[in-house]
């Protein structure tokens, strides 16, 4: 399996549950034969800062939705034609904005459950508008990230999926809410264009171990070895320095969609 040296990272799946203790409530199980409907995050809840809600009120409206059961009018939203990535929980925006950055010309979609999360994802977009490298291919969906590809996502219409640190869920009796089990990377490959990526990292080596093994049996999906699509750098972050100063090993795990 491909690795990437130089390793970075966004920190967690729940890195908006580092700062804040504010969540989106999880839906009413609606059941389905590709996802049992045990979530892969925890419910808190909170409330935004004032600054937070200030910045909520002003950009919300056009940059971001909650997850929904219509399919989702990519070009529509961003007003273009591009390649578009989903990044599964984005928590507060490190890696989101930063890689919409260096990728002006990929949509990106980032999805997270917590709203302070969400709303500092917001503050990072609005503190670029005024600078040589604005974000404007940004775009927020809060909400359950297997609801966004099963009813929001059309097939083969994603250039890449980054998950970027999810939940271990390290107790054998969770190991049902960790988010990449075998329907999900189903799903995932279902959405993905022919030659599209899919890029998991994660920092904890058991659940490494199971995403690898997973993956590699998913038929459509086969290690990357041809010229991605899509950057696979990323922004250092707390967590990653967290993690390398307990030893911890990160593991960058790429796919591509057969096909291409």
């Amino acid at each position: 399996m491909p690795r990437t040296p130089a390793i970075r990272d966004n920190g967690r799946v729940n890195e908006a549950d580092q700062d804040t203790t504010d969540t989106l409530e999880p839906s009413p199980s609606r059941g389905n034969r590709l996802y049992p409907r045990v979530t892969s995050f925890r419910s808190r809840r909170g409330a935004l800062t004032e600054p937070q809600q200030e910045t909520w009120d002003r950009r919300w409206a056009h940059l971001g939705r909650d997850v929904g059961d219509e399919l989702l009018d990519i070009d529509g939203w961003f007003g273009r034609h591009a390649p578009t990535v989903l990044e599964i929980g984005s928590g507060t925006g490190t890696a989101a904005v930063a890689m919409a950055q260096a990728e002006p010309h990929v949509n990106l979609i980032a999805v997270e459950v917590y709203r302070p999360g969400l709303a500092q994802t917001l503050q990072r977009i609005e503190r670029t508008l005024d600078t040589d490298a604005p974000v404007t291919n940004l775009r927020i969906l809060r909400g359950d990230a297997v609801d966004v590809l099963e009813h929001m996502i059309a097939p083969e219409s994603l250039t890449g999926v980054r998950v970027f640190f999810p939940d271990p869920w390290p107790k054998a009796r969770h190991h049902k809410r960790r988010l990449l089990q075998a329907r999900t990377f189903a799903l995932i490959a279902n959405r993905l264009k022919p030659g599209g990526v899919l890029h998991v990292a994660t920092d904890h080596a058991e659940y490494a171990e199971a995403i690898e093994v997973t993956g590699n049996a998913e038929p459509l999906l086969t290690p990357l070895n041809w010229s991605s699509p899509i950057s696979h750098e990323r922004p250092v972050t707390k967590f990653e320095d967290k993690a390398h100063q307990v030893g911890s090993t990160i593991a960058e795990l790429i796919w591509g969609k057969i096909g291409a």
